[in-house]
């Protein structure tokens, strides 16, 4: 693979890249070379993994303890009883 420098990114430019690659789990690198295959039309756009927070305050939230205990409920009633198969 090529590397490729760039020179005279702006502070301000090199804040937002930082602060977006950290937002989406991924290095700047990684979120460059994405943002280049998107534009370019080497890569698909994803447009449904948007991740959106505007209702949150609407719904409560389960603790740890809570989690785990639905959790276990669903994993029970997942199991297959072999005799009736």
């Amino acid at each position: 693979m090529k590397v490729i420098t760039i020179r005279g990114v702006e502070p301000i430019l090199s804040e937002k890249l930082k602060q977006t690659a950290k937002e989406k789990g991924k290095s700047v690198n990684q979120f460059i070379i994405e943002i280049l295959k998107e534009n370019f039309g080497l890569q698909k756009k994803k447009i449904y993994t948007v991740l959106h927070h505007d209702l949150d305050h609407l719904f409560g939230r389960w603790t740890e303890k809570e989690f785990n205990q639905i959790q276990k409920k669903i994993d029970s009633e997942r199991k297959i009883d072999k005799e009736l198969w």
